[in-house]
């Protein structure tokens, strides 16, 4: 990872760090007063993203460590393993989230108070502009936690949209509706569980050199038919590792000329790569002779 990718995915996590935090604790005086379980569920939430998001930053700063004698292909596959803590977190908060819901279900309990929808509409628009923000620099730097750090903003997006819902209806109907807000609750707490997968699944995809690249190998292979002696390719593998992706390229040349010339035909597909296609980290070439 360059320095600037690192420093861009920095900054999303720490706007979502200082995000979530001041809004964990608008959420849960909000609850606590206003007597909404589904603000309070929603606090939770965010104080799970904060945690997430400090293991989001551990991620990328040790996934952007150059490569060493150990790790001869760098340090990227931490920010999956983040990841899958990441959801770890967003799967314990639903099932929280789903159990206090159900309990309160079971609990008679006062309407909310009307000025928690104000509270709810200003977290919602929030929310969404910082998925917005966060889901943008996941796409710029290739980081597969930042992308789960942005589907944290979605979720929470959600869980609030839910929650605004849930104490519209018990305001709007009245005695009788109280426990709408709580089963707004555990329908956002579904919806967690539903986006877990959602991180999850890639992660997954990416530990396990899942080949899910292939507009990025159509785009390699246009590059390369563009050097001064590859007259095509064959093989091209390709795996992601943190924000790089790392290619095995099999190209054809001539199949008259010596050693040494297929080597710097070799070398200049190489650097050409790396030049047009900046997101690539290692790269082996390997000549075949055409034909």
């Amino acid at each position: 990872m360059d320095a600037q990718k690192k420093e861009a995915a920095v900054r999303a996590t720490w706007f979502s760090i200082i995000g979530n935090t001041l809004l964990a604790l608008i959420k849960g005086l909000a609850g606590f007063f206003g007597n909404s379980y589904a603000l309070i569920a929603d606090a939770i939430e965010s104080t799970a993203d904060i945690c997430s998001s400090f293991l989001v930053l551990f991620g990328i700063r040790y996934s952007s460590k150059p490569a060493d004698e150990n790790h001869p292909y760098g340090h990227g596959r931490a920010e999956p393993l983040v990841t899958f803590v990441v959801v770890g977190f967003l799967t314990v908060s639903a099932t929280i989230i789903a159990y206090e819901s159900i309990s309160n279900i079971r609990t008679p309990h006062e309407l909310p108070a009307p000025w928690t929808l104000i509270v709810l509409g200003a977290i919602i628009i929030w929310k969404e502009i910082s998925y917005r923000v966060v889901i943008r620099k996941s796409k710029e730097t290739n980081s597969s936690s930042l992308r789960a750090d942005a589907w944290h903003h979605r979720s929470d997006a959600i869980t609030s949209v839910a929650a605004f819902t849930g104490i519209s209806i018990s305001l709007f109907m009245g005695k009788g509706y109280e426990t709408a807000d709580d089963w707004a609750a555990l329908f956002a707490s579904g919806f967690i569980l539903y986006n877990s997968y959602k991180i999850f699944r890639p992660a997954l995809g990416e530990i396990m050199d899942e080949n899910t690249h292939e507009e990025l190998i159509s785009e390699i292979r246009m590059v390369a038919v563009t050097v001064p002696g590859v007259l095509d390719t064959e093989k091209c593998l390709v795996r992601k590792a943190g924000m790089q992706y790392h290619v095995d390229l099999h190209a054809h040349v001539a199949g008259n000329i010596s050693v040494k010339e297929g080597h710097e035909i070799a070398h200049l597909l190489k650097s050409t790569l790396k030049r047009v296609i900046p997101q690539l980290g290692q790269i082996l070439i390997h000549v075949e002779p055409a034909g």
